[in-house]
């Protein structure tokens, strides 16, 4: 299979869909690989380490959209991108579709066959593609939070760890996923006071044994959400509906009433935000203040740190590209279904029920494609 890499375009992101050691493992297959040049200097991998591995380097993503059967990416195509699809073409990357219906019209219009990494799934209902990520989001909200609270930043000047002598922090967790237990980590290890909020009673006992009490696990209601950021001085939003819109569980009416100078950090941005107060922001300016909370909501957080967030999405990524490479993605599917479930898109049709209902669109489910 022809196989094309472009280079990410997205504000200040810096990843890239392969590196030279998964393209050196689709090589072994007999594959074809198409870099676009500079596409990994992001993560200090010049056009020659391509090179070296087999890859074909060319000029422009036009070539790279022309020439090939897939394409690898990190982030969600921009319109500019989504316009050179095409029909019969395999796009394997994170979508985020839900809140975009822009992009959503157009993958629609492209014809594509778009797989989306944040939806296909694993045993025990777990999202492999979207796990690394999701990682290195939860332990960059914490350091971002923290970084926030600074007053030249806006924030109200508090250390979180605090020091001998005073009063450490304190820091809400709003979902106990990956990002959230990722998030309770970092902030626990900077010696905070943290407490994480849950639905689900078995997930609490079983990070309440995992931080031996050091973390304060409390069940998830809005009267909770509210207690605990009135106190708080960094909330982070960590929950998560696959494929959906995030619901808004820190109204505007909790901002209003937090603490002057608080930091309010939503990793669900991508799918939309998890606090009524919140929109994406980008790398290049993070913040901005509503009612006196610093807001942080970068879309593409892992961007920030390039070199391990691209190494830990490939080492999850490589395995699926591999058998769609291989098997082309109607058979790809069939050999597994969790593959299946990270498709979004297929020839004009909407494949994914979560963004169709967030959309109000039309669905057709991906079995009845691929089957």
């Amino acid at each position: 299979m022809k196989i094309g890499v472009p280079k990410e375009i997205k504000n200040h992101e810096y990843r890239v869909g392969l590196t030279p050691a998964s393209i050196k493992e689709l090589r072994l297959y007999g594959h074809d690989l198409m870099v676009e040049t500079g596409a990994g200097a992001g993560i200090g991998v010049p056009d020659d380490d391509y090179k070296r591995v087999g890859a074909t380097i060319v000029d422009s993503a036009a070539d790279i959209y022309a020439s090939n059967e897939m394409i690898v990416k990190v982030k969600e195509p921009q319109p500019e991108e989504c316009r050179q699809l095409r029909e019969g073409q395999t796009l394997f990357t994170y979508l985020h579709l839900a809140p975009d219906p822009a992009q959503t019209e157009l993958l629609l219009e492209s014809g594509v066959t778009a797989i989306a990494y944040e939806t296909v799934t694993g045993p025990k209902r777990s999202l492999p593609l979207l796990a690394p990520m999701s990682e290195v989001a939860g332990r960059l909200a914490a350091q971002a939070g923290a970084h926030c609270l600074e007053r030249a930043q806006g924030g109200s000047g508090i250390l979180l760890g605090g020091v001998p002598g005073t009063a450490p922090g304190k820091v809400l967790v709003i979902g106990g996923g990956v990002v959230g237990d990722n998030a309770a980590y970092i902030a626990r290890g900077m010696g905070a006071n943290v407490t994480l909020l849950d639905k689900s009673l078995a997930r609490l006992r079983q990070l309440e044994a995992d931080y031996t009490g050091k973390v304060n696990c409390v069940y998830s209601t809005q009267e909770a959400i509210e207690k605990y950021a009135l106190e708080a001085d960094l909330v982070i939003g960590a929950v998560l509906v696959p494929g959906a819109s995030a619901p808004k569980l820190l109204t505007a009416d909790i901002v209003k009433r937090m603490k002057p100078g608080s930091v309010a950090v939503d990793v669900a941005i991508d799918q939309g935000g998890c606090f009524e107060t919140s929109y994406a922001t980008t790398h290049q300016d993070p913040t901005y203040v509503v009612d006196g909370v610093v807001h942080y909501c970068v879309a593409n957080m892992p961007g920030a740190v390039p070199v391990t967030s691209t190494n830990a999405l490939n080492n999850a990524t490589l395995p699926f590209v591999l058998n769609l490479a291989n098997n082309g993605f109607r058979k790809a599917m069939q050999l597994d279904h969790h593959l299946m479930d990270g498709l979004n898109v297929h020839a004009g049709q909407l494949t994914y029920r979560a963004v169709a209902e967030a959309q109000g669109r039309d669905y057709v489910s991906a079995e009845s494609i691929i089957n």
